[in-house]
């Protein structure tokens, strides 16, 4: 009879220390895009919930703004090159005179020191107009790695502002469960154990690992953050999915 007892109070004590927490699926790489130049979007190659390829156009912005710092670089240049064209000129007329001493040194050397000023003017002009084309590029807003697109904030013939996020996408390739433990239960855990994971609207179950403890309670419930890392066994797993996670 006390073996009885003493293994249900066993199996009791093993129940007691099996914890199951309710979380969700996240992406571990979600990104906020948003363009370089402020413009107005000309278009939107894209929508919510959609799956898009690194590399692919999201959305595209007018180009008046630069088209503008273009030809101001573009007149800067050839202002400084006209300039530079009349100094060497100059330069080698001078420079003739010298010869027959109808000229002072001190002149010529003035319009060599003008004619190096003005080509350290040219190239400066040049890596400006080079800097201003490479600007077009950004233009069009591409997508940085594979993922899916959880929020669209812009519209065709919106102003696009540099550092307002206008998509969010989500990286498929690293997805996490987030759930949170209480704090009394923070004894059960620690980074890399093992605890069983299921995402019950797909089948999936699977063994996962806690990959984050974050140590930043919520004051109101008492509870802790944690993360955990998964195998999604080739299911279609989104953000946002209910899963739990069951820590023995």
């Amino acid at each position: 009879m006390k073996k009885l007892l003493l293994i249900l109070a066993l199996g009791a004590s093993l129940m007691a220390e099996t914890l199951t927490l309710s979380g969700s699926v996240i992406s571990d790489n979600q990104k906020m895009i948003t363009s370089r130049f402020m413009g107005f979007v000309t278009n939107v190659n894209t929508s919510e919930g959609e799956k898009v390829k690194k590399g692919q156009v999201l959305y595209s912005i007018d180009s008046r703004e630069i088209d503008s710092a273009k030809r101001q670089a573009e007149l800067s240049l050839q202002m400084y090159e006209n300039q530079y064209t009349n100094v060497r000129l100059n330069l080698e007329r001078y420079k003739r005179l010298l010869q027959k001493d109808m000229v002072s040194k001190y002149e010529v050397e003035n319009l060599e020191l003008a004619a190096k000023n003005l080509q350290d003017m040219i190239n400066i002009a040049k890596a400006r107009l080079q800097e201003v084309e490479n600007q077009y590029k950004y233009l069009h807003v591409k997508a940085p790695n594979n993922g899916v697109v959880v929020a669209k904030n812009i519209k065709v013939g919106e102003m696009a502002m540099p550092g307002m996020p206008a998509i969010v996408l989500s990286d498929l390739s690293d997805l996490k469960i987030s759930a949170e433990i209480a704090e009394s239960n923070l004894n059960l855990i620690h980074h890399g154990k093992k605890v069983k994971v299921e995402i019950p609207s797909i089948g999936v179950k699977t063994i996962g690992t806690i990959t984050a403890i974050i140590p930043n309670s919520n004051p109101m419930t008492h509870t802790f953050k944690i993360k955990v890392s998964f195998k999604t066994l080739n299911k279609s797993v989104y953000p946002g999915m209910y899963a739990t996670v069951t820590i023995n």
